[in-house]
């Protein structure tokens, strides 16, 4: 109870920092249930003088947080869904956020390396950069007498507490939605805030991160449009990060490409290219690339840099977007609709026809149009819609791929916007396609699969042995009865009553202080 009333504690907090800085100002009425529009009419009471003006929604993620950070920065790079004036605000959060002090960092990396900044760095800047998680700073380090400019990155002081403290909150909230909402169970937000805890926890170890970039560069060394810098793994470690200073030109600075008279309509498609190129290709793919993690070099090439959130696909599912997405490109609606339920997306009780028309009624508004034309909250409302009426469950391990195909289309749109993403993407997809599912691939899928049985095969004889044993202790039990202890029964009866009170007390004061908040949040 008292854990309870901790996380409501602290959710309570975060709404009244949305209301002191008139984020409900911006929110639309009409978006918004007659059961929440009084508490946001309510929390409008409360704006601080002048928080009408400015940059309402990064004023508030930065007094927030770390977690709700991360939530700002994704809707930078759509200024579609949140309009362009406030994806501007929003850019601050992505790596312009308030430093912390120089001594603090030096500290940092002298303890994370055992040795003074002296004899680590010829040189060490001020900060360049700064986000929710860690900051950069320029550093000049001295390779076979040869001095060489280098990007050291420290994590700021505290940072993992702060995130579990957030993390546990938003379990808290998700898990307390599936108790009681149908909705919430089939989009699995407790599977989806663990997943969210996983890939923080890997951003929070500077050397998962080096391990990530490193792994990249040997996918991508022979690729014309994308390279990753170099780690220093003689000055990474778990608080610091080394690598490779690049001197480009970063993707959110329009200015500088057009002084450069860079080829933007180009630029977008290296931009959508690169990434299913990654993802398809090689199942490793960036799972942050927004405009500050991304820069053009001398010679063209786009620069990846932060490599602290990355997402995985097996072969399995990069064969299912492979056709998913040739699915789209050639309105085979039919196709597109059979891959979901060979997938295991959808229950088999639906219809692949009904599902088929589903997906035209999503994808036909696509073809033929203009980026501009196209409204991508409207696209997301429709396929919410789809998705609930087929009793699709959330995929965990698509998560990450859904964001960053979002995002990355949004950074290619500000490049190029009449962008046909269907075009771009189509020979990246065709060619993965025929390599993976023409005579090549299936040549090697019937390799692996003999593979795979030789290996189940010759664990047969512990498979018979368990199955046995299993076998006659169902016997037993069928004899002689299951038999419960009465201290085990007492436990069971206790144990139900107390969940069963404490549901009841936990779901009364959630409801009475967060519906019509969170309403109008998840509307936002």
């Amino acid at each position: 109870m008292i854990a309870a009333l901790t996380h409501v504690a602290r959710l309570a907090r975060a709404a009244f920092v949305f209301a002191r800085e008139g984020v409900f100002g911006v929110v639309d009425p009409s978006l918004i249930p007659p059961a929440g529009q009084l508490p946001v009419r309510l929390a409008r009471l409360i704006e601080r003088p002048g928080a009408k003006s400015g940059a309402r929604l990064s004023r508030a993620l930065t007094r927030l947080g770390p977690a709700y950070l991360k939530l700002g920065q994704f809707l930078a790079t759509r200024p579609d869904v949140v309009g362009v004036a406030m994806a501007r605000d929003l850019e601050a959060l992505q790596d312009r956020l308030p430093p912390f002090a120089q001594d603090e960092a030096e500290a940092v990396i002298a303890a994370s390396l055992e040795r003074p900044i002296a004899q680590a760095f010829v040189s060490l800047s001020p900060p360049v950069a700064a986000a929710s998680i860690a900051q950069v700073h320029r550093g000049v380090v001295e390779v076979g007498g040869v001095h060489k400019q280098v990007a050291v990155k420290v994590l700021r002081p505290n940072v993992s507490a702060r995130f579990r403290r957030d993390l546990s909150d938003f379990f808290f909230v998700a898990e307390k939605a599936e108790m009681y909402s149908s909705e919430a169970r089939r989009l699995r937000l407790v599977e989806v805030i663990n997943t969210m805890s996983r890939s923080v926890a890997m951003e929070m170890d500077l050397r998962l991160e080096a391990a990530a970039a490193s792994e990249m560069a040997e996918n991508t060394k022979d690729d014309p449009d994308f390279r990753v810098p170099t780690v220093d793994w003689d000055r990474t470690t778990h608080n610091v990060l080394t690598m490779e200073w690049i001197d480009g030109i970063p993707l959110n600075d329009h200015k500088r490409l057009a002084e450069a008279n860079v080829d933007t309509v180009e630029l977008g498609r290296k931009v959508i290219q690169s990434f299913l190129r990654h993802a398809l290709r090689d199942g490793f793919f960036h799972a942050d690339m927004h405009p500050g993690n991304l820069f053009l070099d001398t010679e063209g090439r786009l620069v990846a840099v932060d490599f602290g959130i990355m997402g995985r696909l097996l072969p399995k599912e990069r064969r299912f977007l492979a056709e998913i997405l040739l699915g789209f490109i050639t309105r085979n609606y039919r196709r597109v609709a059979e891959v979901h339920f060979e997938a295991g997306y959808v229950p088999p009780h639906h219809s692949v026809e009904n599902f088929a028309q589903a997906i035209r009624a999503i994808g036909e508004p696509i073809h033929n149009r203009l980026a501009e034309e196209i409204s991508m909250a409207k696209l997301l409302t429709l396929l919410l819609e789809v998705t609930g009426l087929f009793d699709m469950r959330t995929r965990p391990e698509l998560i990450l791929l859904q964001k960053t195909m979002v995002v990355v289309e949004g950074v290619a749109r500000s490049f190029d916007p009449k962008l046909d993403i269907w075009k771009v993407a189509d020979p990246v997809v065709r060619e993965w396609i025929q390599r993976n599912l023409g005579p090549i691939g299936k040549v090697e899928g019937v390799l692996s699969g003999a593979g795979e049985l030789g290996h189940t095969l010759s664990g047969l004889p512990t498979i018979v042995s368990r199955a046995v044993t299993v076998l006659n202790q169902l016997e037993g039990m069928t004899k002689d009865g299951l038999v419960l202890a009465p201290e085990t029964i007492a436990a069971i009866g206790r144990n139900e009553r107390g969940r069963t009170r404490g549901r009841t007390i936990a779901l009364w004061v959630i409801a009475a202080t967060f519906i019509g908040v969170l309403i109008a949040l998840s509307r936002f």
